[in-house]
């Protein structure tokens, strides 16, 4: 897991980038998440390097030429290694290669990119929970069907030779 500062400069991109978004069709949060999703693409960006291109499919071109799509959820704490990470079960069908989970704190002073894991891996190791279904090793109750696998099965991200 590595802890990134976020800077004013992300903020302000970020907010830029939400405002324009404005709300998704089938928005978890009701286009809530927007900035923090943008925020944790920057956090990617600067640790992992490439290039953001925020395609339906995926958000970051890699240096390594992969295609790694995003995931940001919004905290309070510092993530501990047993927190799940999570796929909508309507975001199945993107075309990237991995994804890259990223927590962003919700008063916006730091985030973490908790590792990454290639898609057809991410599917064989995840767990389907249904929306409503309580997830008691977690005490979390899903919001949408979506597919789950814990923080410390996620493999460290490569780091960037400028990060």
């Amino acid at each position: 897991m590595i802890e990134v500062t976020i800077t004013p400069n992300m903020v302000e991109k970020a907010k830029k980038k939400a405002e324009e978004l404005g709300r998704l069709k089938n928005s978890i949060t009701k286009g809530q998440g927007n900035l923090a999703g943008f925020i944790g693409e920057y956090v990617a960006l600067k640790v992992m390097g490439g290039k953001i291109v925020n395609t339906k499919d995926y958000d970051i071109i890699l240096p390594d030429g992969s295609k790694a799509d995003v995931k940001t959820k919004r905290c309070t704490s510092e993530p501990k290694s047993w927190y799940e990470c999570s796929v909508a079960d309507f975001n199945t069908t993107q075309k990237c290669d991995k994804y890259v989970f990223v927590r962003v704190m919700k008063d916006l002073s730091k985030a973490w990119i908790l590792g990454e894991m290639d898609k057809e891996e991410y599917y064989e190791q995840s767990t389907f929970l249904e929306k409503g279904q309580f997830d008691p090793s977690n005490n979390w109750t899903c919001r949408a069907d979506c597919y789950n696998v814990r923080i410390d099965v996620l493999s460290e991200v490569a780091q960037s030779q400028s990060a």
